[in-house]
């Protein structure tokens, strides 16, 4: 039977701490009948080693003590106690120094995966009785590891998802990352105005961001950060690709009119009724079209200043951020009746991603409920997009001052 319910302090000058004593106290709930695949846990032991604090040769310490008991499986009901010497898991620990053997040995321990049973001398061994069976075991208890099989589980699973999510945001930050760099690389070359070079140094302090050993949050800010860039200079070639057609039009136009006969100049007069109102639905479709939201780190990134409205000077969340410009919106002295337009035409979350950026350039604002009021009646008509004022306020804090554009 497994030995628990019994706490025991490691033998000789090793300490106890109460984190042990609650460890090992614990391994007295373990379910009646309970049972795990040991190499399962093992392998889930393996996926989640960095938020256990243990190493790869900790895993081989680990793996050599399981080498040790007998069965696949780990049960409630048998023995778990393994008793090698040093010398036979250093063997099997793939001749693992005895210094170093120690001190994983010390790591799974601390890290709550095994649990020491020492005798009165500190010697492994186990006592049979008179049939044969182990009566009493003294060595290393693997008990945590079937009463932790659930919890190691879900670790290893996480630690699976936030691989796949850092895999799939490099892969979109590679492309997004390709796809500015090649716009910048065209309108320099074909001559497009702007500050390109202004907006190439953006590009390459972004680039020289990236870790060369990524996490998923770094990643994602600077995939944010990368996007908002994207934005901005698609931006800015659409807008001179609309100016150049506008020019060709003018120009067909006027040539038309001067090599029409007069009886076709009523092409020009004003259209009937029903053909302006054919006109004006299509006109409130595009006006409908919801405006691109940002991520609320990207936002914050942009727009610090809100933090220190938000309740106990946090936010966590978008329902924070909307609380947060509920208080600047009466700070600033907009009118309820104006945000509540915006919350309707914007929506609520970039409804509250603009008040942020208006605080943040407060100073510069005459009136911000009149300020609001503008944004709101360009984003009816579709021609509002968070993503410049964001840009502009991203550029502000990276640089000290916005550069002209």
């Amino acid at each position: 039977m497994m030995q628990t319910g019994s706490v025991t302090t490691p033998f000789g000058p090793r300490p106890v701490t109460i984190a042990l004593v609650r460890r090992q106290d614990a391994l007295a709930g373990i379910k009646q009948g309970k049972t795990a695949d040991k190499w399962k846990v093992f392998r889930d032991t393996a996926a989640a080693k960095e938020h256990l604090g243990i190493h790869s040769n900790s895993l081989a310490v680990l793996d050599a003590l399981l080498s040790f008991h007998p069965d696949s499986e780990l049960r409630h009901d048998a023995s778990l106690i393994v008793f090698p010497s040093n010398v036979q898991l250093a063997l099997r620990a793939h001749g693992m120094a005895g210094a170093t053997l120690r001190r994983h040995l010390a790591l799974l321990v601390d890290s709550g995966l095994i649990v020491r049973r020492d005798s009165a001398n500190g010697k492994r061994f186990a006592r049979k009785d008179r049939a044969g069976e182990i009566e009493r075991a003294f060595g290393f208890d693997l008990s945590p590891l079937l009463a932790r099989s659930e919890e190691l589980a879900i670790m290893a699973q996480q630690v699976m998802a936030n691989r796949a999510a850092i895999r799939t945001a490099r892969e979109n930050l590679t492309i997004c990352r390709r796809d500015v760099r090649k716009m910048i690389t065209a309108a320099i070359e074909e001559g497009v105005p702007g500050d390109w070079p202004g907006i190439e140094d953006l590009y390459v302090a972004l680039v020289a961001k990236i870790p060369r050993v990524p996490t998923l949050p770094a990643v994602t800010d600077i995939l944010d950060e990368m996007r908002l860039l994207q934005e901005e200079v698609l931006n800015r070639l659409v807008i001179q690709e609309d100016s150049e057609i506008s020019s060709s039009n003018a120009a067909q136009s006027e040539q038309h009119i001067q090599n029409s006969k007069p009886e076709s100049l009523n092409e020009f007069e004003p259209r009937s009724e029903e053909q302006q109102g054919a006109k004006s639905e299509g006109d409130r479709g595009r006006q409908n079209e919801p405006i691109k939201a940002f991520s609320l780190n990207l936002v914050l990134k942009a727009c610090p200043s809100i933090v220190d409205y938000a309740r106990a000077g946090e936010i966590g969340g978008w329902r924070d951020l909307m609380s947060a410009a509920v208080v600047v919106r009466s700070v600033l002295g907009v009118s309820p009746s104006a945000y509540q337009d915006a919350c309707e035409v914007m929506g609520a979350e970039n409804a509250a991603a603009a008040i942020a950026c208006i605080l943040e350039r407060a100073n510069h604002i005459n009136s911000a409920g009149a300020y609001l009021r503008d944004l709101t009646r360009r984003a009816q008509r579709g021609e509002f997009s968070l993503g410049p004022m964001l840009m502009a306020l991203l550029k502000a804090n990276s640089h000290g001052e916005l550069r002209a554009g």
